[in-house]
């Protein structure tokens, strides 16, 4: 009998940075039986996107997760302003 083997092609995502320890440029991603996966070669923080495209929760929130992470002050939100034309 013949073997099959299956090579998974991982790639790294430029500019991309992990949720899990904030360094950029260290995700890889794959796809595996049509599922994206993407993994932290820093910290090996690993998850699963769904077909909308969102990351899959390991585990749902409970009153027992742990808070999120508090905001930084010193960063600046943009706003897109709605420019509405000459009338």
């Amino acid at each position: 009998m013949s073997e099959i083997s299956v090579v998974i092609i991982k790639r790294f995502i430029a500019g991309a940075v992990c949720p899990s320890c904030n360094a950029q440029d260290s995700i890889k991603m794959w796809t595996q039986d049509s599922t994206p996966h993407r993994e932290c070669v820093s910290c090996g923080y690993t998850d699963t996107f769904n077909e909308q495209g969102n990351p899959v929760p390991t585990e749902p929130d409970t009153r027992l997760s742990p808070p999120p992470k508090p905001i930084d002050p010193n960063v600046q939100t943009l706003r897109f302003v709605e420019l509405r034309p000459k009338t």
